[in-house]
């Protein structure tokens, strides 16, 4: 997908500290909005995100909790660090190993007594696959007692846990931040629905979106868990029935909504794993709008985005947003793409 990697963020544009941080309140960031319908596009603050949802509208939100997931330990005398990836069982992980040589077989020792061995190193995949010698609530404890949230080399400061949190996430499982819903505050979430727009929750555990070194996952190898409740698939059918608009808030929602599609076109409540690749190519069934954040060129968000808008239209306007500047990556500014009413 070369033309999607025509662009380069500029380094000031790399959003390094939260928000509130720097104007007080996490709603106070910039709100880029792209026309699905007539390819425009409109410049707004992200506190005005309503006017342009209308009453009947559902937004889908993603509530699983961000883990302090990379952990740092010791392997034949040398400091290493663990970035865990996607929970396999209650003792295994898939996660990536920086800093260090391995070998199947391997012994990690961390804090608390707590130690890993590698069982499978992948061939195609800088990622590994980890025993513990702890497991479920115990190895969770350490986890949270001795774990770190993972910062990229854009963040200049260790923000605690709580900066990488939405305010709604309730369920523990990802290993990186769900990002898109993170300037929605209680209070905007409250306005919303005074409005007339519908919230409903789901679950997908975000992994890795980045291995170091320009190394990016690839969707469609790329498994991530979800769990959409019978209340999410229902509110999502009648919204549709009622042709009011889904809003996925976040491409996290898009994959796991787009994952449980019938062949009647209706969701399904399920508990599953999904591997799936959204690219142009790709007829969305169920989402009418995405709300996210900006994404680097290399990311495979930017393919995801590219079923919804044209690739073309979409490199236009990531530009026009540079020149603007906005602000990228999880402490960054907004993106609405989205069908605009007449109204609007």
């Amino acid at each position: 997908m070369t033309a999607i990697h025509r662009f380069q963020i500029p380094d000031y544009l790399n959003a390094s500290s939260p928000v509130e941080y720097r104007r007080g309140k996490r709603e106070n960031v910039r709100l880029f909005v792209l026309d699905r319908k007539r390819e425009r596009t409109f410049h707004s603050l992200f506190t005005q995100l309503v006017s342009f949802l209308s009453p009947g509208d559902l937004l889908v939100l993603n509530n699983s909790r961000t883990i302090p997931s990379v952990l740092k330990g010791r392997l034949d005398g040398k400091n290493i660090e663990v970035r865990l990836s996607r929970r396999l069982s209650d003792d295994e992980w898939e996660v990536l190993i920086i800093g260090g040589k391995c070998s199947i077989g391997n012994v990690i020792e961390f804090p608390a007594g707590l130690t890993a061995r590698i069982t499978e190193m992948k061939k195609n995949s800088p990622l590994s696959k980890l025993a513990f010698s702890k497991e479920s609530l115990e190895l969770y404890h350490i986890i949270y007692q001795y774990g770190e949230p993972i910062r990229y080399e854009y963040i200049d400061h260790p923000w605690p846990l709580d900066a990488y949190q939405n305010v709604y996430a309730s369920v523990p499982g990802s290993v990186e931040m769900p990002s898109a819903g993170r300037a929605l505050s209680w209070k905007m979430l409250n306005m919303l629905k005074r409005y007339g727009i519908q919230i409903a929750y789901l679950q997908l555990h975000a992994g890795l979106s980045y291995y170091g070194q320009n190394r990016w996952p690839v969707a469609n190898e790329h498994p991530e868990h979800f769990h959409i409740p019978a209340v999410t698939a229902d509110l999502v059918n009648k919204t549709k029935k009622n042709n009011n608009r889904v809003i996925a808030v976040g491409t996290t929602v898009v994959r796991a909504l787009e994952s449980s599609v019938d062949g009647c076109g209706k969701v399904e409540p399920q508990d599953n794993i999904t591997k799936l690749n959204i690219q142009k190519s790709y007829s969305l069934k169920v989402v009418d709008g995405l709300l996210t954040g900006f994404h680097e060129p290399e990311a495979s968000h930017l393919d995801l985005l590219s079923a919804f808008i044209d690739e073309n239209f979409l490199i236009q306007a990531y530009r026009e947003a540079i020149d603007m500047g906005y602000l990228w990556h999880e402490f960054g500014d907004m993106n609405l793409i989205i069908p605009i009413l007449e109204q609007c």
